[in-house]
């Protein structure tokens, strides 16, 4: 049976193009199609899209994380966006011919050689999370690289899933899963206050007592930051 799932790895560079590129580069193979790339320079993150069969898939994301791990000092990053690795997040989606379940054993594997090739250690999320406590990626990431590092050796629920109890000295660790299709989308308000949106967010954030647009499960879930670039070019009239 034909089998087509998308992965959607974020990696903590966005600024400099030659590291994305090569980052890319790393994950070209035969039966794996690059369908977008995204940089932002205030998150210093990339996304990049992909698709193809589960095998090749897998392995172009296992290399990907590897060429992060090699180009991304997360001692030196500096951006708006939350990050605990060099590859932050790289979630697996189920598209044709597999399930859910299936791109959880997917993650799994991958989870495996990242820790086995890079020494990098992995955290399982959403749908393939070794606990409900690990199904929010938020939970996993909250204290991010700096936080992560100063206990993961103390705090037995800092343990990763795959591998020792520290995390790589400049890629930090990565955040594996499987989940259904994700909907994003970036909401810009006409003020510099970040303290409006925080509102905002806490009254739709579903943790937070928000909006629950599918009964029992997680929905909405926000993130708030100040765009300064956009900010910049409204205060000088190119933004209407």
């Amino acid at each position: 049976m034909q089998t087509l799932v998308e992965c959607v790895p974020n990696f903590s560079e966005g600024r400099d193009k030659s590291k994305v590129d090569a980052i890319v580069e790393a994950m070209k193979l035969d039966g794996v199609y690059l369908l977008d790339r995204e940089m932002d320079a205030d998150h210093n993150r990339c996304v990049i899209t992909l698709a193809g069969e589960r095998t090749a898939i897998q392995e172009a994301a296992i290399r990907g994380v590897g060429k992060a791990a090699e180009l991304i000092d997360l001692n030196q990053h500096q951006g708006a966006h939350p990050r605990l690795g060099a590859a932050d997040v790289v979630p697996f989606i189920p598209v044709e011919g597999v399930s859910v379940e299936d791109c959880v054993t997917m993650a799994r594997h991958v989870g495996d050689q990242i820790w086995k090739r890079y020494q990098v250690p992995v955290y399982l999320y959403e749908a393939a999370a070794a606990s409900p406590e690990r199904q929010n990626l938020e939970n996993v990431r909250r204290g991010q690289f700096e936080g992560i590092r100063n206990e993961i050796a103390t705090n037995p629920a800092r343990k990763p899933d795959f591998g020792e109890a520290r995390l790589h000295p400049t890629a930090g660790a990565c955040v594996v899963g499987a989940r259904k299709f994700l909907i994003a989308y970036n909401i810009f308000l006409n003020t510099p206050d970040v303290d409006v949106a925080k509102k905002i967010a806490k009254a739709v954030r579903f943790s937070s007592g928000g909006y629950d647009m599918e009964s029992r499960r997680r929905a909405a879930r926000l993130l708030v930051w100040f765009q300064s670039e956009l900010w910049s070019r409204r205060l000088n009239g190119f933004s209407r």
